[in-house]
């Protein structure tokens, strides 16, 4: 555990996310929660109102309080009117027009208005003891907080993560990370692609980790079904939001190339827009009997599931738009229960799954290559032990939530001492 030295707050602090509470966010509230254990003040201002059914138990233990912007300007017009006339009187708000007007030109579109909009609220509405605006996201967010903290004149930081990084073009990366004070990143491949686009010393790699005292590590043995029993199948599970870059199509192609007589089912578990698409490939691949597919869950219920399986597998895939996964959460999730995993060879994955080692990699977009290794690891439980065993130790080692906790509080100005026994990223 990190130990807080005695010291004054360093003020507080606005995250600014796409959308809160999210339960595919998991990875944000578990760092805000923590960040708030130790003695960060934070406010919580949100671009989108939420639209998921239920939350997380984290999210009832975080305190911060919430501000949610207008989604779209129409939706309050008198709101964000009212902020424009209050706000272009501060000494910053034509140096933000100016920027935001050079963004217009490159990017003409609905969503560069929007976001201007969002910000003239947020630094009207902005509550005078913020000290600094922080970007959950490198892309949306990041411009509404840009804009704000230059009409408000106050210090502004950011987390980059995945989409938001691959989907932006390079201008406006450049420009984003010259105007912030620091940025983090979860992963090395991030952080040296970032890194090439800005300042010396700008941009640091810091791991999400995993918090194992929400995922304690799961030391029981998973059974050593083979896929020769009918009535014993070899259990599957894939988690993941239902888009492109989750690739759940491709893993589909690759069950419906397993051995008939091989016993298996697996439970996928998110939601997204492709589920009715997927449900149709599945029928038309003859393997729909085979899969349940469970729509979105709760931390607590996802880890059941966990305990449940035999093997995890995710297809993920560079999306035709250039989206990726940086370093999905769900994989370290599935090995700190003991669940073998196999992935794919995409983005920062390799950080964490050593193939061979600690798990199996296969290509992209291969679902024959996949079918092999499912075909390999369904049919032998030693070997699921083995990665499961392995992969199980790296997370604990390397990617604990603890591990990585102090150095970003350290960039808050949190007085924190890295904990005994906590491991060196860089």
């Amino acid at each position: 555990m990190a130990e807080v030295r005695p010291a004054g707050p360093p003020g507080r602090v606005a995250f600014v996310l796409k959308g809160y509470p999210r339960l595919s966010e998991t990875f944000i509230a578990q760092e805000i929660a923590a960040l708030e254990q130790l003695g960060l003040q934070i406010l919580i201002v949100s671009l989108r109102h939420p639209t998921d059914k239920h939350t997380h138990p984290i999210h009832a233990e975080i305190q911060a309080p919430l501000l949610y912007l207008p989604e779209y300007l129409r939706d309050d017009p008198l709101r964000v009117l009212r902020a424009w006339w209050h706000v272009r009187r501060r000494p910053g708000y034509r140096a933000a027009r100016s920027v935001w007007w050079r963004d217009l030109w490159r990017d003409r579109s609905a969503n560069r208005v929007r976001r201007f909009g969002q910000a003239l609220v947020l630094a009207h509405e902005l509550p005078d003891d913020i000290v600094r605006l922080h970007a959950h996201f490198l892309h949306t967010p990041a411009s509404v907080v840009r804009y704000a903290a230059t009409m408000r004149g106050l210090p502004w930081s950011g987390s980059a993560h995945a989409k938001d990084i691959w989907t932006t073009p390079q201008w406006d990366l450049r420009e984003k990370l010259a105007s912030c004070d620091w940025l983090v990143t979860c992963t090395g491949t991030n952080c040296e692609y970032l890194s090439s686009l800005a300042p010396a010393g700008r941009v640091e790699l810091v791991y999400h980790g995993l918090d194992l005292a929400r995922f304690p590590l799961f030391h029981a043995h998973h059974p050593t079904r083979d896929g020769n029993l009918p009535e014993d199948p070899v259990r599957l599970l894939s988690v993941g939001r239902l888009v492109e870059k989750k690739g759940t199509d491709v893993l589909l192609d690759a069950l419906a190339l397993l051995a008939p007589a091989l016993n298996w089912t697996m439970v996928h578990v998110g939601g997204g827009p492709l589920r009715e698409a997927l449900s149709r490939q599945a029928k038309a691949l003859n393997i729909d009997g085979r899969i349940t597919w469970r729509g979105a869950m709760t931390q607590d219920q996802l880890i059941a599931q966990y305990r449940a399986a035999d093997l995890f597998v995710l297809a993920s895939r560079i999306a035709q738009d250039g989206d990726r996964d940086g370093l999905p959460n769900v994989l370290m999730e599935a090995q700190s229960q003991g669940l073998p995993c196999i992935a794919t060879r995409v983005s920062a994955i390799h950080e964490l799954i050593d193939d061979g080692v600690t798990g199996v990699l296969v290509e992209q977009q291969s679902p024959a290559e996949l079918a092999v290794a499912l075909g390999r690891l369904l049919t032998d439980p030693g070997l699921r032990r083995v990665y499961g065993q392995a992969g199980q130790a790296r997370v604990a080692e390397r990617f604990g939530m603890q591990a990585n906790l102090a150095r970003l509080a350290g960039k808050f100005g949190l007085p924190v001492a890295p904990a005994r026994g906590t491991t060196d990223l860089s």
